[in-house]
């Protein structure tokens, strides 16, 4: 069920101004409260699903920052639709060249011909030219801008153009675009579609959709080293390698609801921390920031890092966000203060460990207590 935006960010905050306090309660002198305490397998409380009383949304507070990158640069649906072909290779011909001479994408012809890297071709060889709708990838475009132009959940571009980590488009890529029928199962032009379709962003969206495209041979930008930059929402950032060591706790505070189907039905993608008002929240493990905002309506102010390997940690409810985009941080960094942002009707945490495009249950990963 889609849900309306809530009111933007009403106040901004330095996170000069927020007193540090160091990077993972390791002073000896600090004693968490009794109902922060935990043991390693807490019970989690009763659950509650109402929607909270609306305006915690409007208390998010971050740092001043440029808009995302699918909200800066609008997608044209200019699309090409090519009929199924065939064509012998030429001498001086290259996937990239064939691919423009027939509009089909070249990872779209290196599949139908079960050509593998590095996508060698040979003169005379006859290819399969795959037919479809392809869009043509221009500087600075995101997949989520891509998905709400051709009105196609991103998910399913992935899909068919079986994309992969770390999902940049590169600048002259030609996207596969599924074609989708209208709810009485009657084809329908690209405006129709787009006119109807509401995309509800969620967290794989954002992971896998939220970088800009770069120039074929470029190189994301190198992340930055404090919240004092701000990159571009056009600049993709570069990831981490490999995650470095383990998972450490984003804060202290019960474990209010698990990983995985609820009661109802329902499936929570991460768990649930129940801690007071204005609590760091630390960042987990070394990496760099991909997302900051308030775009997942559910979820309130909210942090997302990746840290290599495919991993990526979520922080979610949050009060005040205190990192931006493309920065680099440190295990045990304070990212954000918590919060009852989104649909949260306590102070609480939501957070989660993602491999790859999987959540993952979280309390295995985390040292016991």
């Amino acid at each position: 069920m889609a849900v309306k935006r809530m009111a933007p960010v009403a106040l901004l905050l330095l996170a000069a101004c927020i007193p540090q306090r160091g990077g993972a309660y390791d002073d000896p002198g600090y004693r968490a409260p009794p109902r922060e305490r935990q043991d390693r397998h807490p019970e989690p409380q009763q659950e509650r699903w109402e929607r909270p009383a609306l305006g915690n949304e409007q208390d998010v507070r971050r740092l001043p920052a440029p808009p995302n990158a699918w909200q800066s640069r609008k997608v044209q649906a200019d699309s090409r639709v090519i009929a199924g072909t065939s064509y012998t290779v030429k001498p001086g011909d290259s996937l990239r060249s064939i691919s423009a001479r027939t509009g089909a994408g070249s990872e779209a012809i290196a599949r139908a011909n079960d050509i593998p890297p590095p996508f060698v071709i040979r003169v005379g060889q006859k290819l399969t030219i795959p037919g479809g709708r392809y869009h043509l990838v221009r500087d600075g475009e995101t997949g989520i801008a891509i998905a709400v132009a051709y009105g196609v959940d991103w998910s399913r571009i992935i899909a068919v153009n079986e994309l992969q980590e770390p999902y940049i488009l590169r600048t002259g890529q030609r996207l596969l675009i599924p074609d989708t029928a209208a709810p009485n199962g009657r084809p329908e032009t690209i405006e129709q579609r787009a006119a109807r379709f509401h995309l509800d962003l969620d967290v794989d969206d954002i992971v896998t959709g939220g970088q800009p495209a770069i120039a074929e041979k470029a190189k994301p930008a190198a992340p930055t080293a404090s919240s004092a930059r701000v990159l571009s929402p056009t600049t993709p950032v570069a990831a981490p390698a490999r995650l470095a060591g383990g998972f450490q706790w984003p804060l202290r505070g019960n474990v209010v609801k698990r990983f995985g189907p609820g009661a109802s039905g329902e499936r929570n993608d991460g768990i649930k921390i129940a801690t007071p008002l204005d609590t760091p929240v630390l960042a987990a493990a070394d990496g760099v920031v991909a997302y900051v905002g308030s775009d997942i309506p559910a979820l309130g102010g909210l942090v997302i890092i990746r840290h290599g390997d495919g991993w990526t940690t979520v922080y979610g409810h949050a009060g005040q966000l205190l990192v931006q985009r493309g920065q680099a941080v440190k295990k045990g960094q304070m990212i954000a203060l918590s919060g009852n942002s989104g649909f949260a009707d306590r102070p609480e945490l939501h957070f989660e460990i993602r491999q790859g495009r999987l959540p993952v249950d979280p309390l295995p990963r985390l040292p016991a207590r």
